[in-house]
């Protein structure tokens, strides 16, 4: 049975995750003026420049910590369960903190594809809770 404890978790990784994609998108801004001669330089200029920007370090640290957090639901989570809910309320959390960064919503598609992520997470949650159910209840009329 999917606990509360695993739920959070991957409402936290799902926070984590998506409130730090705008974010790192504006970390990156004026990356394009760090110009070197030749590739290696080039990559070595542009990993100091982000690892050496506060704007992009810090969501960058925030997100890699919703990666561990993920990893380790993981291990308790059923995969079937896991990977759709983080991944789609990823996706949810982009596009609110992207909105109240200011950025460019979508419309009334994005809105309809939001509600539309909603009702397949929740689908995906009772299935879960059904399935287990349905099995602790098979298990115990064998007993019987």
């Amino acid at each position: 049975m999917v606990t509360v404890v695993e739920l959070l978790s991957l409402l936290l990784v799902s926070v984590l995750w998506g409130c730090t994609n705008p974010l790192l998108k504006r970390g990156t801004e004026g990356i394009e003026n760090v110009t070197k001669n030749n590739r290696v330089s080039q990559l070595l200029a542009e990993v100091k420049f982000l690892f050496l920007n506060l704007k992009y370090l810090v969501p960058f640290l925030l997100n890699q910590s919703g990666s561990l957090v993920y990893y380790y639901t993981l291990s308790t989570t059923e995969l079937s369960l896991a990977v759709p809910v983080a991944n789609s309320l990823t996706f949810l959390f982009t596009l609110l903190t992207g909105k109240l960064l200011g950025e460019e919503f979508g419309g009334k598609q994005a809105v309809a594809g939001m509600f539309l992520t909603m009702a397949g997470i929740t689908l995906c949650v009772i299935s879960s809770i059904d399935d287990k159910d349905t099995g602790t209840q098979n298990m115990t009329q064998a007993v019987h």
